[in-house]
């Protein structure tokens, strides 16, 4: 027991310091408690035979095809169309969108396993990051901890509630009639768990600013950029992209689509007519109306430009988001290389829109750059009949799988390099949910093994092709895999020697003679405690027991001490060894500072709000 809290020690240092990376300070202890077990003396620490065994624990596999499935989703773009709904309804600040994705994450995680709340919707937070301007590490964490917390809001939500009834059954073969306990229902937690979820989403909204790390990350001059930010760092135009309302009667209509941006120093490149989204592909068009314009250019020239023509300009993007969004569109660079067949041509010629997806801005040639749009000394010009040259540098604004096709195309050299390369195939969506469907049928109306129930999912979009098995691989977040794995043979030593049951029984010797309501308190730090160094499941199994003990000895009810331990193993927010915790570390570029700092406060709130309603609703 001595050797098992020395390593515990050890462990909790190398995570609060960051001396190493905490995926290989976990690895470090994994080979660490399997070398000491080889000790004379300590050959009950480990299993040695199955020190491994954590790589297919039914955790680790879970969280494996719980990311492959969010993938999957993600592949067919539902996750882009889910993002732009919240956006919609949050716009682009903190303060509304922190609650939208934390709360329905909460409620999602109350019927679907925290963890794989948590990754379904770290795709979705990710274009909300990108597109809102939000910093990732700003968002990831409220929506981690929702997850944890919405885990609390039925019997099913987390595996220690799930086992609760179990536990249940077998305390009542041991404890006489007059304290036999009643087994919970679905719903009994619900008032507890939707008190915590709103706990933590108010403790972000009103706290967030100021325990949560926001670092915007600078963005490289050859990655794939937003509208607005390109132009702005070339031409030092201050220009965006509006969405205009075209009337039926406006003067407008009929006119054509090149002589407009011409004459008035601006740029159509989408529009909206008859409920139907299109990059202009034909700049020889005509308007028709009613429509919508998306229109790149200077707001005063926008607003001119309205004006003369009895339009409206919209506050913001609106049938345009998603067409607009940095993750499906921005300004690429590609270069016209010597061999290309499209020298001497030029873009109307080529129909470069309709053909190749490009909506040229500018072109860039020797020291001069063409553009029919006016910035500084550089007056417009019709740069879609300019026949193009070798080393001609084309600005053009695309959608991104667009630019992965022209990637692969010879007569041009793409010199953006960093932007999203992943083809989506939203004609897999239907196939994506169905599996995604028999999954989350598994897990609720069925015992199979929740690993297998995701799995069965995941190889279901694999078959289909919904993603590549390279997909697969790639998808899954080795690190969290490692980190998780290789902590769960430390947990097995806690529970084996004996750690965890002397330690339990120490603590609850000193709270001997206290109130039933201090008894309480102590059960529900004491399972805090255990839950974030072995796993929540190991906490329960353990303090369970002695819980229902302790409440039958000084008068309590056994029940509600039981549920205080199921719920309190749900408090892991200080260090990332929680599932979640682990899964958005690495995205959100987390240390474990920042999870003691935003964790600290949680934990004390979840102790605080849990205990006044599992005596409130008990």
């Amino acid at each position: 027991m001595a050797v098992v809290m020395a390593t515990l020690a050890f462990t909790v240092f190398l995570f609060v310091s960051e001396i190493i990376r905490v995926d290989l300070a976990a690895i470090l202890i994994l080979v660490i408690v399997g070398i000491l077990s080889y000790v004379p003396g300590l050959e009950n620490l480990a299993d040695v035979n199955h020190l491994f065994d954590g790589f297919a624990s039914n955790a680790v596999i879970s969280i494996i095809a719980v990311m492959i499935v969010g993938a999957g989703l993600d592949k067919t773009g539902i996750m882009n169309k889910v993002a732009a709904v919240i956006l919609k309804r949050g716009g682009t600040s903190e303060t509304r969108v922190v609650p939208i994705v934390s709360g329905t994450v909460g409620v999602i995680s109350s019927f679907l396993q925290n963890v794989g709340a948590a990754a379904l919707f770290l795709p979705v937070v990710s274009r909300i990051s990108a597109r809102s301007g939000i910093p990732l590490s700003r968002l990831l964490m409220p929506m981690g901890f929702c997850a944890i917390l919405g885990g609390t809001m039925t019997m099913v939500g987390s595996s220690p509630l799930i086992l609760l009834n179990d536990l249940i059954r077998s305390a009542n073969d041991t404890l006489p009639a007059d304290a036999q306990m009643a087994e919970f229902g679905l719903f009994s937690v619900t008032p507890i768990g939707f008190a915590l979820v709103a706990t933590g989403i108010i403790y972000f909204m009103l706290l967030g600013k100021f325990v949560l790390p926001g670092k915007v990350d600078k963005v490289d001059a050859s990655s794939g950029q937003g509208t607005s930010d390109y132009l702005q760092r070339v031409y030092g135009l201050k220009a965006d992209v509006y969405e205009v309302d075209v009337p039926a009667e406006s003067p407008l209509v009929g006119q054509i689509l090149a002589d407009i941006n011409l004459e008035n120093n601006l740029y159509i490149i989408s529009t909206y007519y008859k409920g139907k989204v299109s990059m202009v592909q034909i700049l020889t068009a005509e308007i028709a109306a009613p429509c919508r314009l998306a229109i790149i250019g200077k707001g005063v020239i926008v607003e001119a430009f309205a004006k003369k023509y009895g339009l409206t300009i919209r506050p913001s993007l609106d049938v345009f988001s998603e067409e607009f969004a940095p993750t499906n569109a921005g300004i690429a660079e590609v270069v016209i290389p010597p061999d290309s067949k499209l020298i001497g041509k030029c873009p109307r010629d080529l129909l470069l829109r309709k053909t190749y997806g490009l909506s040229l801005l500018a072109i860039h040639r020797g020291e001069d750059t063409l553009s029919h749009v006016e910035y500084g000394d550089h007056k417009p010009t019709a740069i879609g009949l300019v026949p193009f040259q070798a080393g001609d540098m084309l600005v053009a604004h695309s959608r991104w799988e667009n630019l992965v096709r022209i990637k692969r195309d010879r007569d041009f050299v793409v010199v953006t390099a960093d932007f999203p390369q992943e083809e989506l195939r939203p004609q897999k969506v239907g196939v994506a949910l169905f599996f995604f469907a028999i999954s989350l049928s598994m897990i609720l109306f069925t015992d199979v093994r929740l690993s297998l129930c995701l799995l069965t999912g995941a190889v279901g979009m694999l078959l289909t092709k919904v993603l590549t098995i390279d997909e697969a691989y790639r998808a899954v977040g080795w690190n969290t895999v490692f980190l998780l794995a290789s902590l769960i043979p430390l947990g097995q030593a806690v529970q084996n020697t004996g750690t965890a049951e002397w330690i339990a029984q120490q603590i609850l010797t000193l709270l001997d003679g206290w109130p039933i309501w201090a008894l309480q308190g102590g059960v529900a730090i004491l399972a805090t405690a255990f839950s974030l160094v072995m796993s929540n499941v190991g906490a329960t199994v353990l303090l369970v027991p002695l819980a229902v003990s302790i409440a039958v000895a000084a008068g309590g009810n056994p029940a509600v001490f039981a549920l205080t331990v199921a719920i309190s193993t749900s408090n892991s927010f200080i260090i990332p060894t929680h599932q979640v915790n682990a899964l958005i570390m690495g995205p959100a570029g987390y240390k474990v500072t920042d999870f003691v700092r935003s964790g600290g406060i949680m934990t004390v709130l979840f102790l605080v709000v849990s205990m006044v309603m599992l005596n409130i609703v008990y």
